[in-house]
């Protein structure tokens, strides 16, 4: 979409190149000018936002085959050519345009709007949303946001990683991402995505994170899940056992006689940290049950059956299902 200002930019100069050059060529000078003047690489830089836009708005029109057509056309009819303004704009349009073999002249409705007459023109109406839009109605648009995943092991998603990873144009950079991040959880990279089209502002990157499952631990917000096996010796008459941690050396915990499965013991301070906070680690008790008995661990067993209080633990569940 051929725009009134391109009659004063010179794209070519912009980048470095000359009018010949090939898209290969192109691209590689355009990476590196992109990498120079990102937003990202000179924060509160003005002149290097304003330069980074330039190249952008040059290098989304000369890449487009169709768009540098239309432009070395227009550049091509000098500086003197010009849109013009008030009661002579019909002329100044017919002027201009002529020479792409649908001017105003042959158009009955000329003053009808600007859409139809840059439609005639140049195939397609004048004010395609994807093409960026035109200058003096609504502004540069943003470019397109681009998607992209980053898998991390469940340690790295704790604790915070630096990733590698490649922009729309093909730049490579890295990210820091923060630690606490969870499964499933998106982070947008501002201006990473594809170039405005018409020296806007770049799209954003939505990078989605999905976390590797650990062998021991579950995440539960911001706390940290770990099932602790306990003998059956240690619930009924207590104990002190040892729990690990992420990434840190165990902690000890004291199991209180008569302990059943299912209790939950937390230690303050050991789950996740992020932004929002630190989570506690929940040490969840299971009574482990042996599978094989020697026989002197049988004949202790029947010893303690004869003597263990005669109380049906499932008493309350029956009478609660008949309630």
């Amino acid at each position: 979409m051929a725009s009134q200002d391109w009659f004063d930019k010179d794209f070519y100069k912009t980048l470095g190149v000359t009018k010949t050059v090939d898209a290969a060529e192109l691209k590689k000078t355009y990476r590196k000018l992109a990498r120079k003047y990102h937003p990202d690489s000179n924060q509160g830089d003005a002149a290097a936002e304003a330069k980074f836009k330039e190249i952008s708005e040059a290098y989304s029109v000369l890449s487009d085959p169709e768009q540098r057509a239309e432009y070395d056309q227009i550049r091509a009819m000098g500086s003197g050519a010009r849109f013009t303004s008030g009661g002579q704009s019909s002329q100044g349009f017919e002027d201009v345009f002529s020479m792409f073999g649908q001017g105003a002249r042959g158009r009955q409705q000329a003053p009808s709007g600007y859409e139809d007459l840059f439609g005639g023109m140049f195939g397609q109406g004048g004010f395609s949303q994807s093409s960026g839009g035109f200058r003096g109605f609504g502004g540069p648009t943003k470019g397109q946001d681009v998607t992209a995943t980053v898998t991390l092991d469940f340690a790295k998603a704790a604790n915070g990683d630096t990733v590698n990873l490649q922009s729309a144009d093909g730049e490579s950079f890295k990210v820091k991402v923060p630690a606490g991040v969870a499964d499933g959880q998106k982070i947008r990279l501002r201006g990473r995505g594809r170039p405005s089209p018409d020296g806007g502002e770049s799209g954003d990157m939505l990078l989605q994170v999905t976390v590797r499952k650990h062998p021991v631990f579950e995440r539960d917000g911001l706390n940290l899940r770990v099932t602790v096996p306990v003998t059956f010796v240690e619930a009924a008459l207590g104990a002190t056992i040892e729990v690990p941690t992420l990434g840190g050396n165990p902690v000890k915990l004291r199991v209180a006689p008569g302990t059943p499965s299912g209790r939950v013991l937390r230690v303050k301070g050991r789950g996740i940290t992020s932004k929002k906070g630190t989570g506690d680690l929940l040490a969840v008790v299971q009574v482990a049950v042996p599978s094989h008995l020697d026989d002197a661990a049988r004949e202790a067993l029947e010893r303690y059956r004869e003597v263990e209080p005669h109380e049906n633990p499932r008493d309350e569940l029956m009478a609660k299902a008949h309630s």
